[in-house]
C-alpha cells in the first residue's frame, strides 16, 4: 500500500503503518492536551490510542493464523488511522474455512477482553455516555473498546468480518460468485444508510461517515475481483496471451524503440537478454520521456521497467492476473518452464479480449 511503511515482520508477514496514521497520533495527543490535563493528558491519550491499535494489530493476526492453518499465506498487515488491513494471498473458497478465517479476529478481541475482566476484576459495561476521552481508567477502557471491536466487526458489511461470514453461510446454498455480490450489496446498503444517517443527525461524526464510504468502495472492489476470478475459472495463461510481438535485442538504442514504435501498433517492447529471456520492458511513456531527455543513441536497458516477475503457458490465468497487477511492468513475460526463453506476454488488453471471446462463445451456446 503506497503511503506506508515497514514497522517489524512476524512469522512472515510485514506489519506496515500508514503515514496518515501519524495525523491520527497529532490529533489524539492535542485532544488529550485541550482536554485540561496538559502533557499527562496527552500522554494518557497517546498510550490509550497505541494499545488500541496493538488490539487492532491482534485482531488480524487472528485472520493471518487461521488463514495459514489453510495453507494461506499474508505478506503484509497494514495499519490506518480507521483500522488494520491484512493482505492475504486469496480468501479461502470453501465456506467452513472462510467462516474460521473471518471468526478468528473477533475472538482474538473477545479473549482480550474477557482476561482484562477476569484478570482484573473490571464489571463495568459499556453505555452510550461513556467517555473514552477521560483521563484514567485505562484497562476498563481497553476492555470496552474490545468489546466494541467485537461488536462493530461482526455488522454484516462485507468486506468487513460480518460480511465473510455472512458470504460464508451464503456459499452454502449459492455459487461463490453469487454469495459475494449478495454481501457485497448487504455492506453496500449498510454502508449508505449510515452515510445518510449520518449527514441528516445532529451528531454527525466524520470518522464514521469515512468508515462507511470505505465499507462501500471495499465492498464493490470485492465483488468485482471476484467477478474477474468466476469470469477466468479453468482459463490458462495461454488463453490469453500475446503471442505476435516485437522484441527489442539487448543492445538495442531507443531508435530502436522509435523505428518499432512507428512501424506498428505495438506500444510496449520486451528487451531481451542474451540468452533468450526477458530482462524488462520498455513502455512507450518511457521511450518519449527518455528520448527528449537522452536522445536517440541512449541505451534501452538504462529506461526499460524491470520485470521481476514471470509466468508459464499453463499456469492459472487467476494467479497470473494478481501477478500482473502488483508490479510496475505493463506485461507479465511468458515464459517457457523448460528453457525460460520468452513464448509470450500477458497484458491487461489481452486479457480483457479473452473474456469478451469466451463470454460471446457462451452466449453463442446458450443461443444454441
Amino acid at each position: 500500500m503506497k503511503w506506508s511503511f515497514r514497522i517489524f515482520t512476524f512469522a512472515g508477514t510485514e506489519v506496515r503503518i500508514h503515514a496518515t496514521f501519524f495525523l491520527l497520533l497529532l490529533l489524539v495527543a492535542s485532544q488529550g492536551v485541550m482536554g485540561g490535563q496538559g502533557f499527562y493528558g496527552a500522554v494518557d491519550a497517546l498510550l490509550f490510542i497505541l494499545a488500541m491499535f496493538t488490539c487492532v494489530l491482534l485482531h488480524e493476526f487472528g485472520h493471518v493464523l487461521a488463514a495459514r492453518g489453510y495453507g494461506i499465506r499474508t505478506p503484509d498487515i497494514t495499519l490506518l488511522p480507521i483500522g488494520g488491513v491484512a493482505r492475504l494471498e486469496r480468501m479461502p473458497r470453501k465456506p467452513s474455512e472462510e467462516f474460521v478465517v473471518a471468526i478468528c479476529g473477533p475472538l482474538v478481541n473477545v479473549i482480550i477482553a474477557l482476561a482484562i475482566r477476569l484478570g482484573l476484576g473490571i464489571q463495568t459495561a459499556i453505555h452510550p455516555a461513556y467517555d473514552f476521552g477521560q483521563a484514567g481508567h485505562f484497562f476498563e477502557k481497553l476492555m470496552l473498546w474490545n468489546w466494541i471491536m467485537v461488536a462493530f466487526n461482526l455488522i454484516p458489511a462485507f468486506p468487513m468480518d460480518g460480511g465473510r461470514l455472512l458470504r460464508a453461510v451464503l456459499a452454502v446454498f449459492f455459487d461463490y460468485g453469487k454469495a459475494t455480490r449478495v454481501a457485497a450489496t448487504v455492506g453496500q446498503g449498510i454502508a449508505m444508510l449510515v452515510a445518510v444517517y449520518m449527514l441528516l443527525s445532529a451528531t454527525f461524526n466524520p470518522m464514521l461517515l469515512l468508515i462507511a464510504f470505505f465499507i462501500f468502495m471495499a465492498a464493490g472492489q470485492e465483488a468485482a475481483a471476484v467477478t474477474q476470478q468466476e469470469a477466468t475459472r479453468n482459463l490458462r495463461v495461454r488463453d490469453a496471451m500475446l503471442t505476435d510481438f516485437t522484441m527489442l535485442p539487448p543492445d538495442a538504442r531507443l531508435r530502436d524503440g522509435v523505428d518499432m514504435l512507428l512501424a506498428g501498433t505495438q506500444q510496449d517492447f520486451p528487451v531481451m537478454d542474451q540468452h533468450g529471456g526477458m530482462q524488462g520492458m520498455l513502455t512507450r511513456h518511457d521511450l518519449i520521456s527518455a528520448l527528449a531527455e537522452k536522445g536517440p543513441e541512449h541505451p534501452v536497458v538504462d529506461v526499460m521497467r524491470r520485470c521481476p516477475e514471470a509466468t508459464h503457458p499453463a499456469a492459472d490465468l487467476t494467479q497470473a492476473i494478481d501477478a500482473l497487477g502488483s508490479n510496475d511492468c505493463p506485461a507479465l513475460p511468458v515464459t517457457d518452464p523448460q528453457d525460460g526463453k520468452l513464448v509470450g506476454l500477458l497484458t491487461a488488453e489481452n486479457i480483457g479480449e479473452a473474456l469478451m471471446v469466451k463470454a460471446a462463445l457462451m452466449r453463442a451456446r446458450g443461443v444454441a
